[in-house]
């Protein structure tokens, strides 16, 4: 424990009693440790980006060692410079990663094919052939998927296999040797039942896989199931010096179950509670909305997944969110340097979104599709980003931005909406986080207006699922000794500052006016995959 004078205040900090969450997301890895009280102290983080690789969306080896290696030593220094003590333990630490996706690797450890993330859509014929034997919904993104589709297609590496495993489980086994995931993250590997991957399923699974040629055990190439405040392993000696190759670091942390970032994202969010949901924006938009019980009826456009302690939980993951409207924020940056003006990048933002919101309702008929990859919840397989407006439209800066707006959550609302319209599912409230929704006053009162529900952002909503695991790891080393609702309500977020906003009326209507011309349009958009 050292005690110090930091600016005007006395800090007093104990390594032993820090938590450390690390989340490696499509465009940023990212480390968050919290206090004692699941306050962040420091953080650190690594820019990174997937690449398009003989058509599949992929990070090398390289690049998760690097990035995971240059995110920790940036946080080694925040802590450094805060704190003047150099980071060498946490009370528990914890893995998230972007969901699903596949890695495969033979008994030495040896990847066998590129790793598969959850952005490629090259898996229709496995995730609709498994959804009909299943009777289940299976997306294309999911690790069962990938691996069925492996198995049709009679790829080389199929005879190799050892063990099969997302991000988030692979870079747990390099840090502790333990071949273990958490009940949500396992959730998006292979339908789930009672706290372990569905039996009936994994036994008619294991029979398809049969027939085909593939006759290995499922249950020993997928990882373990754990629940949220169960033990997930220890921090090797070899997983420390990959973590951190100058060696301050050292062995011995306990580490929570790795887990996805839908997980971490309710966690982070206080959403696993029935009724309560969470939306998540950044590259990909995803939403989570906790159930009494399990759908009565089985959707393509909906995932069943399951909280970080086993609840039910309807998914609704959009591919593609932010990454069009960032391409139109550079044109404006480019522009203003164009006409020999300096702008702020964060300016922009707040500049361009506010004044969206000043447009009409309906966008004055202008619609945008931001598909820069496949949306499978929009039935459209590549991605072709467009937009288009009807002569007696309004097109002005204010429409043209608000409809990117709105175009960042519209196939995320027409997955809802099959919940409210076909299961009447209630939701009684949102919570938002993700870098969507840094600029107050904008996306969230459009969320809120799209889902017709009130939407809330947290203080902490720009520390995403990073501090999300974080928390999951505090809660372990607790000893999960109060189910996690009411751990989380009474240890993190008790005393938490939110922001809430309710629906506007004219907002409600004229994003149901947005969508009628939305999917009326998405025929064309279909059309233009013919494009090369």
């Amino acid at each position: 424990m050292i005690t110090f004078v930091h600016g005007d205040d006395i800090v007093t900090i104990d390594l032993n009693k820090t938590y450390l969450g690390i989340e490696l997301g499509s465009t940023r890895i990212k480390a968050v440790l919290s206090d004692e009280n699941l306050n962040p102290l420091a953080m650190g983080s690594y820019t990174w980006e997937n690449r398009l690789e003989n058509g599949i969306w992929t990070y090398s080896l390289e690049d998760i060692k690097t990035g995971l290696q240059s995110c920790f030593a940036d946080l080694s220094k925040d802590v450094s410079s805060k704190y003047n003590v150099e980071f060498s333990t946490c009370g528990a630490m914890g893995i998230s990663a972007m969901m699903h996706g596949y890695m495969a690797f033979d008994e030495n450890d040896n990847l066998l094919v590129p790793f598969r993330t959850w952005r490629n859509t090259i898996t229709s014929q496995a995730a609709d052939e498994l959804t009909k034997a299943l009777g289940f919904n299976i997306p294309q993104r999911w690790t069962c998927a990938h691996l069925y589709q492996a198995v049709l297609s009679k790829e080389k590496h199929i005879d190799n296999i050892s063990y099969v495993t997302t991000l988030a489980g692979y870079v747990h086994y390099i840090l502790t040797g333990e071949k273990v995931v958490g009940i949500g993250e396992a959730s998006g590997i292979f339908p789930v039942l009672k706290n372990n991957y569905n039996p009936e399923m994994t036994a008619k699974y294991e029979s398809l896989l049969c027939e085909k040629g593939f006759d290995k055990k499922i249950l020993r190439i997928f990882p373990e199931v754990r629940l949220a405040g169960e033990h997930g392993g220890i921090l090797t000696e070899s997983g420390a010096k990959f973590l951190d190759p100058t060696g301050v670091f050292k062995a011995g942390v306990a580490l929570c179950p790795p887990e996805g970032d839908a997980g971490t994202g309710m966690t982070a969010a206080n959403a696993v509670r029935p009724g309560t949901g969470n939306v998540s924006g950044g590259t990909s938009i995803f939403s989570m909305l906790v159930l009494d019980n399990d759908l009565k009826g089985v959707y393509p456009e909906i995932d069943m997944v399951t909280t970080p302690h086993g609840a039910p939980v309807a998914m609704v993951h959009c591919n593609n969110c932010c990454s069009e409207l960032d391409v139109w924020v550079n044109i404006f940056d480019e522009f203003c340097t164009l006409m020999g003006i300096s702008a702020d990048k964060s300016e922009l933002y707040q500049k361009l979104y506010l004044n969206a919101m000043k447009g009409d309702t309906d966008c004055g008929k202008v619609i945008s599709y931001n598909f820069l990859s496949g949306e499978p919840v929009a039935y459209v397989d590549k991605g072709r980003p467009t937009y288009f407006r009807l002569p007696e439209g309004k097109m002005n800066l204010s429409n043209f931005m608000r409809s990117q707006l709105y175009s960042s959550m519209a196939a995320l609302k027409m997955g809802m909406d099959i919940l409210f319209e076909n299961e009447y599912v209630k939701a009684l409230q949102f919570t938002a986080h993700g870098g969507l929704f840094k600029v107050q006053g904008a996306a969230q009162q459009i969320l809120s207006d799209a889902l017709n529900t009130p939407v809330s952002v947290m203080k902490t909503a720009g520390e995403g699922g990073a501090w999300g695991m974080s928390i999951l790891a505090a809660y372990m080393a607790d000893g999960g000794k109060e189910e996690l609702p009411d751990w989380l309500e009474n240890k993190v977020f008790a005393n938490m500052k939110k922001q809430t906003v309710t629906p506007l009326k004219d907002g409600v209507k004229g994003f149901d006016d947005y969508m009628k011309l939305y999917k009326t349009g998405l025929s064309a958009q279909r059309k233009l995959e013919e494009v090369k």
